[in-house]
């Protein structure tokens, strides 16, 4: 790079030393000939609007280093309409304070003036150096010209202000990216709590990953512009899809309900006539409950109430005693022959929400409704499930799925949990079945019994 034209060989072909020059290179040269300061140029503001747009340019960081480099050898009044910004530090300080070889620096000044960022102006004897007068003016310098940076100050300017602005538009559709990712989730979510399934459904589903992935990658506003565009509007197929699914089960509803209404304008014809009077009942007429059978235990078997009207009373008068406060359930059993206790050991995810060692089936209830949360099933599937299985049977159920492995589950453990309550609402669903599965599970896995499925407990303790 730094040689010397040594002989008059001029018209014998290429001499050796003599710089090749490119295109490129005699297109730098040209502009840096013709380039005239024409005002006062500071070249911290040269430098400053080089580096923001060097980014944008696409230049190499080892570029914009080189150039911050030579800054450090000129001055303010090299920057003036009289002078010229020129450089001489020499090839080997380059060397040492870049951490480049030889071959290295000559191909890296080369790539600069290819660059069209400065000029090689050499000596007659190839070296560089420079002398300034008593007032810090440049004499005679040979070394690195920096004017064609200066001629490109207005271009830097403009370019990193379009970057800026570039980034702006980026940023802004990365958050409407987030925005739409979010509310398809949330979509999602929703479907899976109603249980809304179906090939319509899920080519909305598919559509929208496929909108989300497109996101990666867009480095370019026009390009994410385009993607994020497809995103919002799978997300806005997808709602409105939802809304019309929703819309058609509350009409579907309130067109039973109207049914069940109209069902007998004129009165059922099974049910009881009330006659209203003003007469006194005479109480030799009326089947009360003694006082000492509402005091009597209730045997297992026999608490089904008869027809007639005494028993009839009987069981209004049990309900009503049941809604009062302190009258908890504190049965050790249940309908599906399992104990609080062993429903602990088949399912231990609910031990973290009990205080009790012995708990109730009042508080595996509770406890359930945690575990629930934690699963991520809903209140209002974990509502509907009370109202079709039973409190007690709504938390086995829980517990049930607790238990699976992740793997086991289609979609989510609420969307699972959600197919459950479905099967119970046509008789379908056969808890008891899974229990003993469960339970033989762990008989065939004994070192499992130890830590989280132990033997099935004694059939005497079972309600």
């Amino acid at each position: 790079m730094d040689t010397v034209q040594r002989g008059e060989r001029v018209g014998l072909g290429h001499a050796p030393g003599l710089r090749k020059l490119t295109p490129k290179m005699l297109e730098t040269i040209e502009v840096a000939e013709t380039h005239r300061f024409t005002s006062e140029m500071l070249p911290g503001q040269v430098l400053a609007a080089f580096k923001a747009a060097a980014p944008h340019l696409g230049l190499r960081p080892s570029v914009v280093h080189a150039i911050d480099w030579l800054f450090r050898f000129t001055n303010a009044v090299d920057w003036q309409p009289s002078s010229r910004p020129i450089v001489w530090p020499s090839a080997i300080m380059q060397q040492q304070e870049l951490g480049l070889g030889p071959s290295q620096v000559k191909n890296l000044n080369r790539h600069l003036v290819e660059l069209g960022l400065v000029v090689m102006k050499d000596s007659p004897n190839g070296k560089r150096y420079g002398r300034r007068d008593s007032k810090g003016r440049i004499i005679e310098a040979y070394g690195f010209d920096l004017s064609p940076l200066a001629s490109r100050f207005t271009e830097f300017r403009a370019v990193a202000e379009e970057g800026r602005e570039e980034r702006a538009r980026l940023q802004a559709l990365k958050r409407r990216a987030t925005i739409a990712r979010n509310g398809i989730r949330q979509l999602l979510d929703t479907a899976v709590e109603q249980g809304i399934s179906g090939e319509e459904w899920e080519t909305h589903r598919v559509a929208s990953a496929v909108a989300s992935r497109g996101i990666a990658g867009r480095n370019r506003s026009i390009e994410m512009e385009m993607a994020v565009a497809g995103l919002e509007q799978a997300l806005s197929d997808m709602r409105r899809y939802l809304e019309f699914v929703l819309d058609a089960r509350r009409t579907k509803e309130a067109q039973e309900s109207t049914e069940l209404v109209n069902l007998g304008p004129k009165g059922l014809e099974n049910c009881p006539h009330i006659t209203t009077t003003n007469h006194l009942q005479n109480l030799k007429d009326t089947v009360f409950a003694s006082k000492k059978s509402s005091h009597s235990p209730v045997l297992p078997g026999k608490d089904r109430p008869s027809k007639g009207l005494g028993n009839h009373l009987n069981s209004s008068k049990t309900a009503h005693e049941q809604q009062r406060p302190g009258k908890v359930r504190m049965d050790t059993g249940s309908l599906l022959k399992i104990t609080p206790m062993e429903l602990i050991k088949l399912a231990p995810r609910l031990k973290t929400y009990l205080n009790n060692q012995t708990p109730t089936w009042p508080e595996i209830v509770d406890a359930a409704d945690w575990l629930r949360d934690e699963m991520g099933i809903s209140k209002f599937i974990w509502g509907d499930a009370c109202l079709v299985m039973g409190r007690e049977q709504a938390a086995i159920a829980v517990a049930v799925v607790s238990a699976k492995p992740l793997d086991h589950f289609r979609s989510t453990p609420g969307g699972y949990f959600h197919g459950l309550i479905s099967k119970a609402k046509i008789g379908e669903l056969h808890l008891a079945r899974t229990i003993w599965g469960m339970r033989g599970a762990g008989e065939r896995h004994p070192k499992c019994d130890r830590d989280h499925l132990p033997p099935s407990p004694d059939p005497r303790s079972y309600v």
